[in-house]
């Protein structure tokens, strides 16, 4: 499936160079509506590539994202990589893999050959990510650091705590790609329940009810008001991503239009 779909690049790096008359075939997504709608005919845009884009694809694999109802968040992230991934290199651009939880764990060297993503998944899957916790400031931190080109940079994560993207999108195109599970976002009750966290391995005994789960209800979707406003601000496009959702949907919506 990934080797027919069409790149998902499609106007990244890309610069507007003329008009022309529709011809039938053509992606009608390059329509330019304002020409069309003022000639009575359609018209498309034009694109030439303006420079080769450096793809990366960095995944914060903390042990949080070791949970699913219907597939763990790290099949989701994994799943996520392979198809920017394919795509970058599909489309003749360089594509880098990093793995991060509490430190850096692996980067691949820049490249457009497809084994580089298949090292990628490999290395993903094998990734033991119980008892990592999820650093975001060194994440951000070594990001910042390691990457010395201008990049088309996809940051995979749960997003679950503080993050500081205001230096990163000043120096790269950040995406923020969030992956969950429903039942993390709206849980139901669970009667007495021995819990476990994944990241620091800490265990918790006790009602998993209406008051508990109210709070914790709460302080989410305090989470992700305030991860929404630092995005707009900073300029930082995202898409949410559910384990039950197909991937390459959401990443066309996201970036198919450009």
């Amino acid at each position: 499936m990934l080797g027919n779909n069409v790149s998902l690049f499609q106007g990244e790096g890309f610069e507007f160079t003329e008009l022309r008359e529709y011809i039938y075939g053509d992606d009608v997504r390059k329509i330019d509506w304002k020409t069309t709608a003022k000639l009575g005919k359609p018209f498309i845009r034009i694109y030439h590539k303006e420079r080769e884009l450096n793809v990366v694809t960095a995944v914060m694999m903390g042990g949080s994202s070791y949970f699913g109802t219907v597939r763990q968040k790290s099949e989701v992230m994994t799943e996520l990589v392979a198809l920017l991934g394919f795509s970058a290199v599909k489309n003749s651009d360089l594509f880098t893999n990093i793995i991060f939880a509490d430190r850096l764990y692996n980067m691949s060297k820049p490249n457009k050959k497809f084994f580089t993503i298949e090292d990628a998944i490999s290395k993903i899957e094998a990734f033991k990510m119980l008892g990592k916790e999820s650093n975001y400031q060194a994440l951000t931190d070594t990001l910042y650091k390691r990457l010395k080109r201008k990049s088309l940079l996809f940051i995979i994560s749960d997003f679950v705590g503080d993050i500081n993207l205001s230096l990163l999108s000043k120096k790269h195109d950040v995406v923020a790609i969030i992956v969950r599970d429903k039942f993390e976002e709206k849980p139901q009750e669970l009667g007495f329940m021995r819990l476990m966290d994944m990241e620091s391995g800490a265990s918790f005994e006790g009602v998993v009810a209406g008051a508990e789960l109210n709070s914790y209800e709460r302080a989410l979707v305090q989470n992700d008001e305030k991860l929404f406003r630092h995005f707009k601000k900073n300029s930082v496009r995202y898409v949410k991503v559910y384990t039950d959702e197909e991937p390459y949907l959401k990443l066309v919506k996201l970036l198919g239009g450009r």
